[in-house]
């Protein structure tokens, strides 16, 4: 069976539309999958480009409405930017995607397409009752190829032990290696739409094709 997670019932008075899609799966993390990469440049990137051209990053679907959940969490979404957006700006800037490996280049996929921050965890590392809520104040960890990142106010994973992972940035301690076996992977929506649920759609997708994913079990955290 899945982790078992709920929304913080504060973050949903501060935000309502809060959802959270769930992906958990087996996979053989690789270091790339040269199909995914044809695709993200050569559809993504230009489907990318047009969107920033049609709409401007700050309102682009989804991360419009990921930014002003942000507001209303007490974050700056221009200094702590969403990563689907930080995703897409460096998209729209041709610096292109770092290659970490084929779970997190798929997460990416399922972000910049849908607009909606993703995250991918080591079951291993976490614990069994997962909980998505505003940081607090003071709250920090060791993020990934980062010094300490502050969390007080931003949209956060956590377990008994602490926080796990946000939407702008996660946390070393269940970051994907070649290692992972057993894979979580989130999309946290703050929109009042049905994109998640073609998220769930495309992303189970996506996740068998580039990354291999199997025993998939899917579902939506309202």
């Amino acid at each position: 069976m899945g982790k078992h997670l709920v929304i913080d019932r504060d973050m949903k008075e501060k935000w309502p539309q809060t959802r959270v899609g769930c992906f958990q799966y087996k996979a053989t993390v690789e270091k790339k999958n040269e199909r995914l990469w044809k695709y993200l440049k050569k559809d993504i990137f230009r489907k990318t480009k047009d969107a920033i051209f049609d709409y401007g990053v700050n309102e682009i679907p989804n991360i419009k409405e990921s930014r002003m959940a942000y507001k209303a969490f007490g974050k700056d979404p221009s200094r702590y930017r969403v990563s689907s957006e930080a995703l897409v700006r460096r998209i729209g800037q041709g610096k292109g995607l770092y290659e970490v490996n084929t779970v997190v280049d798929v997460n990416n996929l399922i972000s910049i397409e849908s607009g909606f921050s993703a995250g991918s965890y080591d079951t291993a590392m976490m614990g069994e009752e997962l909980i998505f809520r505003v940081g607090k104040d003071g709250e920090t960890y060791k993020g990934i190829g980062k010094d300490v990142v502050k969390i007080d106010g931003l949209p956060v994973l956590a377990d008994e032990e602490g926080a796990i992972g946000s939407a702008t940035s996660d946390s070393e301690r269940a970051m994907i290696t070649e290692d992972a076996k057993e894979i979580l992977t989130l999309v946290y929506s703050f929109s009042d739409n049905q994109d998640l649920e073609k998220v769930m759609e495309y992303g189970r997708k996506y996740l068998k094709e580039y990354a291999g994913a199997k025993d998939i079990e899917s579902w939506i955290v309202e």
